[in-house]
């Protein structure tokens, strides 16, 4: 089931035996860009023909009213209400804990205030089709609503009905979405960009899905901003031993691959013995599973079994590997935390399972996947805002760099910015300016 890779008796750095899928290879770059092109020249009239050919049904409203919203609140049964409340709350006082504060610097008299600024619209992309995702819905939108974001727009893909399931726009509406629309895939992110008759565009684009969404997100970076990196199929790195139930490790792989295919699951262990009781609890797990076939896909083409030397050597390897999920169940996971350098989230010892993270945690789920860790990290509020200097210079201040600025005017060769205080020294001396 798992792809063995035996670190053991090798030489030399880990990254030289370690398989690394080339996303780039298999990213549908040329259909992505057709399907935006199709999107920014033909509008709505596109979207609801690509929805067509991708869901197999005809969507001649994609705009969810707010009616709606609310009565799919309202249609929801007690239990599921507290539970998407519960976490609500965790989520959005986690995000408001986080978000940015106004600071200011003084040095001579030039006073610099940083001031983080909301975008005004934030796209949120909600999967669909293989699963329902009504937490994907509260991990975009409240890191957005800590941000002090105004208007939240959410694109997800219709169901075989041609709606949207309940209970994610339940999520919507406990979250205050402003739109949400019925449109999916390369299609959502390209209307989200540039905008269609129904849609105006967003600032920014927050979500995770396929490679076909993550690679359209790729594809519109700089017409609007990206967070989170490339935050694509789901991805695992357990780092087991003895000290935790081998049924525990297997189930927490198995709860990463059932997402379905093109993600990652790693069990990475320096005992041989635990590495096959994991195995073996995974194959009894799986057959009791609902979502077998699409877990034993992810697993075939994504599942590998690392045996190391060390628990050194395994901190090394997932370094390497990067995950968008990484859960220590060893002994001492406190000391191994402290290598870990690359990785969207980290859960430490055996009652922590990545679903609490996915769920109730706190921290968005939305992480980066496909090795981006190494650059990027979770959704957070910073995502949605960017930072505005406020600069206020009195003649005190100007006085203290002015001859500072003149210098290094000239040696870049720029007269213009050169004069500008020089300028400014030929008002104070001729008594024009206070």
């Amino acid at each position: 089931m798992l792809r063995r890779i035996d670190l053991r008796d090798k030489q030399g750095p880990v990254n030289l035996h370690l398989p690394r899928p080339d996303f780039d290879a298999q990213a549908p770059i040329s259909d992505v860009r057709k399907i935006i092109s199709e999107v920014r020249e033909g509008g709505d009239a596109s979207i609801r023909e690509l929805t067509k050919k991708f869901d197999s049904v005809d969507v001649v409203q994609p705009l969810v009213s707010q009616k709606e919203l609310e009565e799919a609140w309202r249609s929801l049964g007690s239990d599921l209400a507290e539970a998407l409340e519960l976490a609500h709350d965790r989520i959005l006082h986690f995000h408001q804990q986080e978000a940015s504060q106004s600071h200011e610097v003084t040095q001579d008299d030039i006073k610099v205030t940083s001031v983080p600024q909301p975008v005004e619209r934030a796209g949120l992309y909600v999967p669909g089709g293989l699963a329902v995702y009504p937490s994907t819905v509260l991990m975009t939108a409240l890191p957005a609503k800590a941000a002090g974001v105004d208007e939240l727009v959410l694109c997800t893909p219709p169901n075989p009905s041609g709606d949207i399931e309940q209970v994610v726009l339940a999520a919507a509406y406990l979250c205050g979405v402003s739109e949400v629309y019925k449109i999916g895939g390369v299609q959502a992110v390209a209307a989200m960009a540039y905008g269609s008759e129904t849609l105006r565009p967003v600032d920014v684009i927050a979500g995770p899905g396929n490679i076909w969404v993550a690679t359209a997100k790729q594809e519109v970076a700089g017409q609007v901003g990206i967070a989170a990196a490339f935050a694509g199929p789901s991805e695992i790195v357990v780092v087991g031993d003895e000290t935790c139930p081998s049924t525990s490790a297997a189930i927490d792989l198995i709860l990463q691959a059932e997402h379905g295919p093109g993600g990652r699951a790693w069990l990475v262990t320096w005992n041989e013995k635990y590495a096959e009781q994991v195995q073996e609890a995974m194959a009894y797990i799986l057959e009791a599973s609902p979502r077998r076939s699409e877990t034993l896909e992810t697993l075939t083409e994504g599942g590998y079994l690392c045996l190391v030397n060390t628990p050194e050597q395994a901190v090394e390897v997932v370094n390497e590997i990067a995950p968008e999920h990484l859960q220590l169940m060893c002994e001492e996971p406190h000391s191994l935390v402290r290598g870990i350098r690359n990785a969207g989230a980290v859960f430490l010892g055996n009652w922590g399972p990545a679903s609490i993270g996915d769920y109730v945690a706190g921290p968005s789920h939305v992480l980066p996947t496909a090795g981006t860790a190494r650059f990027s990290g979770a959704l957070t509020v910073d995502d949605f805002q960017k930072r505005m200097h406020v600069v206020e210079v009195s003649k005190s201040g100007f006085d203290a760099v002015a001859d500072a600025v003149d210098r290094l005017a000239q040696a870049e060769g720029l007269w213009a910015h050169a004069a500008s205080v020089r300028e400014r020294e030929r008002w104070a001396e001729e008594g024009l300016q206070a």
